[in-house]
């Protein structure tokens, strides 16, 4: 029997806790599950105390954001001999046989597995998942993508050992894209598998202009990171990129994202020292910690 640990990072997970854990301790698939909590003000920590003693909890004093506290669990998962991690996000759960299904796909150039995702009706498919995957190609009976969002990331430990943790440079959002694009470095595999339903509770998120252009920094540094590219073309795919865009903002005389996108650039600027770091330390293999 092969050893998994789910891992969900939370903050004020209250609202989602028990569909959430409840949806993993029912898997067909016994799995161990950690919780790593980024300093919740709600009933979090009281809840997974009471009433769910199995749940491994960490305590961060300081939210320290969805990469460096998966970084926690991965370390521990790999101390501790487990097989295989799955990510879930913290307002998301699973169907039973969910990670039966997804243990089904096994190939040794296979970095991260992924259920369809569902939206929190359970009625449609996920609208950022759809995107995801719309240009999916077919290998070997399976379907490979680029990316897909670590709501629920089966990943085998001997890969995380390979590939490395997530990239400190990001906080919160980007560090799953980036992960993606190192596995793709690395000449792994992204997969997703039909018959595995998982669930991501976002479809009523409100149109918000600072998320947006929270996500347009990320998805510019994502790029700026991006090992897939030279150095060069890197620097066109962000700098240049959002440069262009403060320039059509302006013509348009949107003059508030004009503003926005100038800041975007002013702030990829001054990460330059880091995003060098990030990408000779993401182009880096372990080989000595491959099991």
């Amino acid at each position: 029997m092969v050893k998994v640990l789910s891992i969900i990072v939370s903050y004020n997970f209250e609202h989602w806790l028990h569909k959430c854990i409840g949806s993993i301790l029912n898997s067909t698939v016994p799995t161990d599950v950690m919780v790593i909590d980024n300093n919740s003000n709600d009933n979090t920590i009281h809840i997974i105390e009471e009433q769910y003693p199995s749940v491994q909890l960490v305590r961060n004093k300081v939210n320290l954001g969805f990469g460096q506290a998966n970084n926690i669990a991965l370390c521990k998962a790999a101390e501790m001999g487990y097989d295989y991690v799955f990510l879930v996000n913290q307002d998301a759960w699973i169907k039973e046989d969910c990670i039966e299904q997804l243990l089904k796909i096994y190939a040794s150039d296979i970095g991260i597995v992924s259920p369809i995702h569902k939206d929190g009706t359970g009625k449609n498919i996920d609208k950022g998942f759809k995107e995801y995957i719309q240009h999916f190609r077919v290998e070997d009976n399976l379907k490979v993508v680029k990316f897909v969002n670590a709501a629920f990331w089966l990943i085998p430990v001997g890969v995380i050992k390979r590939v490395g943790y997530f990239s400190p440079i990001f906080y919160h959002y980007g560090e799953d894209k980036d992960f993606a694009n190192r596995i793709n470095f690395h000449g792994l595999k992204i997969v997703f598998v039909d018959d595995a339903i998982a669930f991501h509770d976002r479809q009523n998120r409100p149109f918000n202009r600072q998320a947006y252009l929270k996500s347009e920094f990320v998805y510019f540094l994502t790029e700026y990171c991006n090992i897939n590219y030279s150095g060069f073309k890197a620097f066109l795919m962000s700098i240049v990129a959002s440069v262009k865009k403060m320039m059509l903002s302006a013509f348009k005389g949107k003059f508030i994202y004009a503003k926005a996108y100038f800041i975007i650039i002013f702030k990829l600027l001054l990460m330059t020292p880091k995003v060098i770091k990030t990408r000779y330390l993401n182009k880096k293999t372990y080989p000595k910690m491959v099991q």
